[in-house]
């Protein structure tokens, strides 16, 4: 529990009839990106709503500490020192940016001074001192967004929860969201991310968890996840058919794609089995026109732990360590 900044077992949540949340455990190192992934309506936010003490859990969930603090026993301790980000943005269009800011200083208790200081401080870390005297109606949309951020940050708290912060942005203000994230993890903030942008859980997430059905149906790093699904391989392209019927017989379990003169070799991508494809061809003194290699990213992943009746596995969904 020492280095964990998030740890529930056993969290469970339902509307009604449906299970929305069914016994899901989370532990989360603190200092680190953890990412929750899944289909729209899998329970990404209500996961996020029940650790940030915004939403009960159901009876029967087990023990949940966040920050060190346990969240049944002492929620307001657990909201002192959290900050939420969520899907729509909590700024104010009809004050300003700075006013946003003040408003967040007030809500925290800081004195006017400190309130200011705090405030000035922010606006000058997310670039938007220009615009601090303009109404935050006018700004664009990740300037909202780093807005939003900021005033998450104005009660310095180490656990932050960024639900799909990035949704509805361009491809630039995308990348400059992902370094902010990445400066708050460097000072020691644990970040909670849920995404719909499988690349984003790939750039800035220490661990993934996917979440489909209410459960946890895979969690590991990155390369962890890839390595659970199939159909890596090493691709052979030619321009000499000679070259390329000698490459087939040379090679082992390949697929042959005759009208491309090209072969596909299965493969994990790795640099072992990359030079044993090259040897063999290097012994036949063949060599080929074009190499590509092709691992299973994030999307392939999400599809086959995601889909309607496709298993990664024959066992029992769980977690991967």
């Amino acid at each position: 529990m020492t280095n964990l900044a998030i740890a529930a077992n056993g969290l469970r949540k339902s509307y009604g009839d449906k299970l929305v949340l069914d016994g899901i455990d989370l532990a989360v190192p603190a200092g680190t990106v953890f990412s929750l992934l899944g289909p729209n309506g899998a329970g990404k936010t209500t996961a996020v709503k029940i650790l940030s003490t915004l939403l009960g859990a159901d009876p029967g969930t087990g023990a949940i500490h966040v920050n060190g603090h346990d969240l049944a026993a002492d929620p307001q301790a657990v909201r002192a020192s959290i900050g939420v980000t969520g899907q729509f943005s909590a700024v104010d269009g009809l004050i300003t940016g700075e006013e946003n800011m003040l408003l967040m200083a007030d809500l925290h208790h800081l004195s006017r001074r400190e309130g200011r200081r705090v405030a000035g401080e922010l606006l000058e870390r997310f670039d938007l001192v220009e615009a601090a005297k303009k109404p935050a109606a006018s700004y664009s949309g990740g300037m909202k967004r780093r807005l939003d951020i900021a005033m998450t940050l104005v009660g310095d708290p180490r656990v932050i929860f960024l639900d799909e912060p990035t949704t509805g942005l361009d491809p630039r203000s995308r990348h400059n969201m992902w370094q902010i994230i990445r400066e708050l993890v460097t000072g020691g903030v644990t970040v909670f991310l849920t995404t719909q942008y499988l690349e984003e859980a790939d750039q800035l997430a220490d661990r993934i968890a996917v979440l489909n059905d209410g459960r946890i149906a895979a969690e590991g790093t990155a390369e962890e996840l890839k390595r659970l699904i199939p159909g890596g391989h090493v691709r052979l392209r030619f321009t000499d058919p000679a070259a390329y019927r000698s490459a087939a017989l040379a090679l082992h379990e390949v697929t042959r794609d005759d009208e491309a003169l090209a072969l596909q070799v299965p493969s994990d991508g790795s640099q072992r089995e990359l030079r044993a494809v090259l040897d063999r061809l290097e012994a036949a003194g063949i060599e080929a026109d074009e190499l590509t290699v092709h691992t299973p990213d994030l999307d392939d992943v999400f599809f086959a732990l995601t889909g309607p009746s496709t298993t990664v596995t024959d066992q029992p969904k769980e977690n991967v360590r």
